[in-house]
């Protein structure tokens, strides 16, 4: 099964990380991956300034990644989010970036594209 690592960067403003769940979609030329929640056990996610990398499997080859979704949906309170970029590092090594540079409010999917 294909395995995917990616990297998420949470921007350095006050207030910019959260603690809603995030989850990730993979679409690529040949389907779609699950919607994978990014979360790592007893490890605080998301915070103001960090980098969070995590490993996505997938059942099958997806082809040339074309755009990635990210869901953010409520834990506990409103909580916006500052993401800066999301990259992947494919199978067979190559890496792209989604470059996103906004804010994340409500609970909202948000389509970013190969920058």
């Amino acid at each position: 099964m294909p395995s995917y690592t990616v990297t998420v960067a949470t921007g350095s403003q006050w207030f910019a990380g959260t603690d809603d769940y995030v989850y990730l979609t993979l679409q690529g030329t040949s389907g779609c991956s699950e919607r994978h929640l990014l979360d790592k056990p007893f490890y605080n996610d998301f915070e103001r300034g960090a980098v969070d990398s995590y490993d996505v499997t997938v059942q099958e080859d997806l082809g040339e990644i074309q755009l990635i979704k990210i869901e953010k949906r409520k834990y506990w309170y409103q909580d916006d989010w500052y993401l800066k970029y999301v990259t992947v590092k494919t199978p067979v090594g190559d890496y792209l970036e989604f470059p996103c540079y906004r804010w994340i409010t409500d609970e909202k999917e948000v389509v970013l594209r190969d920058g």
